[in-house]
């Protein structure tokens, strides 16, 4: 009989300890809070997006968070991090998410925001038309006598139609490019006019702007060599068959 209770307290014990291991703590409760960022972007109010960047990201390469494409009436909403950020809105003509803002896109100045994680932030921000363009894209650059041709083919030599090839001063090509091209044709083929000489480095791809992703074509200018070949230009002269193969990224 004794034996049988003290089995039965021995149950009862060990139920209870399994109970009390099994309730959750609530001081952890708190921990992934986020403050909400909402408003309204005006002149255009529709397709306009928010890009957010963090404290010492480059205010012009890829966002640390985009917010869905606004509305009819302008309305966005993004939920963040506890935190400093700066933010700017942009809408772009052909419907692009990334790229440069040309003449006649819109873009709002660089918007310095803090964030908490126990209240919401609104915004009306206005997004006035881009007028004139310091953007180096081949159809608005000025026609010279420096620059590039060349095509822009697959890893099966067939032509690639919609790449760009951006031109960087720098092997490492991780800056912004200083030249883009228009987008190739269906013969693959491209025309880069140059403000002037000098030594280059040359990228093509199939998306713009941001960093390749999977599935993205990407591909270098180089001569069999690991790293890109440089490219001298001299003041003057149109380069020919510069041309440069895609392969996608895995």
């Amino acid at each position: 009989m004794r034996l049988s209770v003290l089995l039965c307290l021995i149950v009862l014990l060990l139920s209870l300890g399994a109970c009390r291991q099994e309730t959750p703590d609530s001081s952890e409760a708190g921990k992934t809070s986020l403050g909400r960022v909402h408003g309204t972007v005006v002149s255009p109010l529709e397709g306009s997006y928010l890009y957010v960047y963090k404290k010492g990201m480059d205010l012009y390469g890829p966002a640390y968070a985009v917010s869905e494409a606004t509305g009819p009436d302008g309305g966005f909403s993004l939920a963040l991090p506890p935190g400093d950020y700066t933010i700017v809105a942009r809408r772009r003509e052909n419907g692009e998410t990334v790229g440069p803002v040309v003449a006649g896109d819109q873009k709002s100045d660089f918007i310095q925001l803090s964030v908490s994680g126990d209240g919401d932030r609104e915004l009306s921000i206005v997004a006035p038309t881009k007028v004139g363009d310091s953007r180096r894209l081949t159809k608005q650059a000025e026609v010279t006598k420096t620059g590039l041709t060349g095509r822009i083919t697959d890893a099966d030599g067939n032509p690639v139609k919609g790449a760009r090839v951006h031109v960087y001063d720098h092997v490492q090509m991780s800056e912004r490019p200083k030249y883009v091209s228009e987008k190739t044709g269906p013969d693959g083929r491209y025309m880069l006019y140059l403000p002037e000489g000098g030594t280059y480095y040359l990228a093509a791809r199939d998306k713009f702007g941001g960093p390749p992703k999977l599935g993205d074509l990407y591909g270098r200018y180089d001569k069999g060599t690991i790293e890109p070949s440089a490219v001298v230009v001299r003041d003057g002269e149109m380069l020919k068959k510069i041309d440069i193969t895609l392969t996608k990224v895995w």
